[in-house]
């Protein structure tokens, strides 16, 4: 068995319920060269009493950060300052690993480990019966960016990306005044511009979509985010994509741009791009008269 030590990285916000049941699945991991990193993102439920009952007997070294409320981004960012393994795995308080996840993850690190451009490495999610969360890699093991998996090879759904913590240090997720949201998607299509990832077809995340969770009203969330909305389509028109992405994403920027009332700075776009705005101002009618915001 190989050497990599691995942290997990929860942020929570108010999910306390979850917590003694995801504590229990990692015990349960096959893999055990990891450390469990909690990062409260200013909840004012009972998660920091039943986390400090747990740590003491946890078999594996745990640490629980409370910080002030800025949103899952920025709980992340904490997080990755306190990591001390070589990877870091993102794990949200209401999913959960398979046993053998950890081993899947390390083995397949280990053969691009010694790579200059090696992120991390990317495997399947799925919900807790066993689906799949969209598609398989085109071959059980290729050597790619998020960018091009997603964008060249038509790869669907969620995936885990378990990224290098050097990595994660050097792209961290910005964070702008006033906003609590910033996509996954901004972050990893940065380290795409530099980084591939060793992407293989085994299920090494379990995840179903919960009532009040992120995704469930992730349309809201963005549009109260705006700015970081605003730089993940923008930042997409200068990758090497397909031109239809690109119209999607500058419509994107659009529908999000008008939900921007502020004086600071945000990313603008010109020529082309302006032309689909009247595009971008009917979703955004759509999301108001939806949300009701």
């Amino acid at each position: 068995m190989n050497n990599i030590m691995v942290t997990i990285l929860t942020p929570i916000y108010n999910r306390s319920i979850f917590i003694l049941h995801l504590y229990e699945t990692l015990i349960h991991q096959q893999y055990k060269k990891f450390e469990w990193i909690i990062v409260d993102d200013g909840s004012i439920d009972d998660a920091g009493k039943i986390i400090k009952g747990i740590i003491d007997k946890s078999p594996f070294p745990m640490k629980y950060i409370k910080k002030e409320n800025g949103g899952k981004h920025t709980a992340i960012n904490y997080g990755i300052k306190e990591a001390n393994g070589e990877l870091v795995l993102i794990l949200d308080s209401d999913d959960t690993l398979p046993t053998d996840s950890l081993i899947n993850i390390t083995q397949y690190y280990e053969q691009c480990r010694g790579l200059n451009n090696c992120a991390g490495v990317c495997g399947l999610m799925a919900h807790h019966n066993g689906k799949l969360i969209g598609s398989r890699f085109p071959k059980d093991s290729m050597y790619e960016s998020t960018l091009r998996y997603r964008y060249k090879y038509n790869v669907t759904g969620d995936l885990l990306e378990v990224y290098k913590t050097s990595v994660m240090r050097e792209f961290s997720f910005p964070e702008i005044e006033n906003e609590k949201f910033c996509p996954e998607s901004l972050v990893w299509n940065r380290i795409a511009g530099k980084y591939k990832l060793l992407c293989f077809n085994k299920i090494i995340y379990y995840r179903d979509y919960l009532e009040g969770g992120l995704t469930s009203k992730i349309v809201k969330i963005r549009m109260n985010s705006p700015v970081a909305s605003m730089m993940t389509y923008s930042e997409m028109l200068s990758y090497d994509i397909p031109f239809k992405h690109k119209i999607k994403a500058a419509i994107n920027y659009w529908r999000f741009r008008l939900c921007y009332n502020g004086n600071g700075s945000y990313p603008k776009l010109f020529g082309l791009w302006n032309a689909v705005a009247p595009l971008g101002w009917l979703m955004h009618l759509k999301d108001k008269r939806v949300n009701k915001r």
